[in-house]
């Protein structure tokens, strides 16, 4: 029996060096010992590791590299046991994790599931409290949690983006994570104890769920299912549930006795005025003009709330060729007009190196309003979520179905996200033409892609590719 000492309960990097070396050599799962920092010495242990035969690889899918890592957290004692007998069948059954017949497959799965339903539950339900003041004057906060895995390292990265102002740690049973402002780092178990007692920041907590808190949507299954009981020993407004539901009924019967108030004349002509807009906005426009007006107020997510303007599509309402990028740069969104900045003059370049004439063709975003993070004076471009492409592709759908373009040309992967529906590898379908929903689509690179390219030698390669595909898209049209 071959043991493996792993130097900590989430030692995922040291699983994986010892699993890829006693794969190479062909060892059973077995003949494997996997010894964490709290278990005892095997009995059984003690025979050295085989040499690899030579030239022997190991193989295994990158997703399952990305859910092993998380498995590894898994308050599971088997977890080591069962990734390696995994990684050992996937050398004879590569699609393994397609077969939910599988009992390490679905194993797997499931693990993967409940990792992340509870990082998703110590987000939610992490509550700080005041700890003074560091020693630079910023607030000093910090929590208890009780997670049901060893997420630790693989939730605390959201507390830092979302706290980032002020110093705070995080005290768990399996150790602590605290940040200071500069990095995030981890330190041993603690206690309940080492938290402060109940402070403002607490009584906060309860006003607002107290206020929150609507007796006539009570749903007391739903409610726990969202907020389980045994998190509620940690959350400062558990101890008012008993009360709000005992007395629910009662204050949802007076609610609806309650006479009911009548707007001003102000708050009635505002109502007036949202519902007018409302019955326009929900009428499907007709023309490219309509929809280019309904653009202007879309509220569908965030991104309106920064943007200077929506920058819709451009072009003859009958082009043959559609073109969709991203979504609008820095320059785009102050001209309002799509592809005007640094990407556009690349595109351009392009479009007139293979034949096509800008002005016959129509120019779009997958999004429509500018994402970007401030950094001084400038405003830095952020690539859209999946979310948000996909709230926005009603618009590009509607201008697809207004145009009905031959072709369209998707630049990068977000724009090929709009088209399809869902996440593509650009190298998987790039330089091909594809069905996409309203007709056939073409895949290329973004523009900017091309501007990112610090080697002079594999951009004008790219460069020179990327009007090859211009190129076809135009031969496309021709035939």
């Amino acid at each position: 029996m071959i043991e493996i000492a792993l130097s900590s309960e989430t030692d995922f990097e040291g699983w994986r060096d010892a699993a890829r070396r006693l794969c190479a050599a062909g060892v059973s799962p077995a003949d494997v010992s996997w010894r964490t920092p709290g278990d005892p010495p095997s009995l059984l242990g003690g025979d050295s590791e085989p040499s690899a035969a030579p030239g022997a690889a190991v193989r295994a899918p990158k997703r399952f590299v990305d859910l092993a890592r998380k498995a590894a957290c898994l308050r599971d004692h088997e977890r080591f046991v069962r990734l390696y007998a995994l990684l050992v069948k996937l050398q004879e059954r590569p699609h393994l994790l397609d077969d939910p017949a599988d009992p390490d497959a679905a194993w797997l799965w499931a693990g993967d599931k409940a990792i992340r339903r509870d990082v998703h539950k110590m987000h939610a339900f992490v509550r700080f409290k005041e700890a003074g003041e560091s020693a630079g004057g910023r607030e000093r906060f910090a929590a208890w949690f009780e997670p049901e895995h060893r997420i630790l390292e693989l939730a605390a990265p959201f507390f830092m983006r979302r706290f980032a102002g002020m110093d705070w740690v995080i005290v768990t049973p399996d150790g602590t994570a605290a940040w200071g402002g500069a990095t995030l780092a981890f330190g041993p178990p603690g206690t309940r104890g080492d938290v402060p007692a109940d402070d403002a920041v607490e009584e906060q907590w309860r006003t607002y769920f107290k206020s929150i808190f609507n007796p006539a949507r009570l749903k007391v299954s739903a409610m726990t299912a969202e907020m389980p009981k045994k998190y509620w020993k940690n959350l400062p407004e558990a101890s008012l549930i008993p009360d709000l539901i005992a007395t629910a009924e009662t204050r949802n019967r007076a609610m609806q006795a309650a006479a009911p108030t009548q707007p001003s004349r102000l708050s009635q002509r505002l109502i007036e005025r949202r519902a007018a807009q409302a019955k326009s906005d929900a009428e499907i426009p007709a023309t490219l003009d309509e929809a280019r007006a309904q653009a202007e107020r879309c509220e569908r997510c965030p991104l309106h709330c920064n943007a200077s303007q929506t920058v819709f599509g451009e072009g003859p309402g009958d082009a043959r060729l559609m073109i969709v990028g991203e979504q609008p740069g820095d320059a785009e969104d102050l001209a309002g007009r799509p592809f005007v900045g640094p990407a556009g003059q690349v595109l351009d370049q392009g479009l007139k190196e293979a034949g096509i004439e800008r002005t016959h063709t129509y120019l779009t975003n997958a999004v429509k309003h500018f994402k970007y993070e401030r950094r001084g004076k400038r405003r830095i471009h952020q690539r859209p979520t999946s979310a948000e492409i996909d709230h926005c592709r009603w618009w590009l759908d509607l201008e697809r179905e207004l145009v009905k373009p031959e072709l369209t040309v998707a630049l990068g992967a977000s724009a090929a996200r709009g088209l399809l529906g869902e996440t593509v590898k650009i190298a998987d379908v790039r330089g091909r033409v594809i069905e996409a929903g309203a007709g056939p689509a073409l895949v290329t690179v973004h523009p900017s892609y091309l501007l990112r390219l610090p080697d002079p030698v594999r951009k004008a390669e790219e460069e020179a590719r990327f009007v090859e595909e211009l190129r076809l898209a135009h031969g496309v049209l021709a035939a």
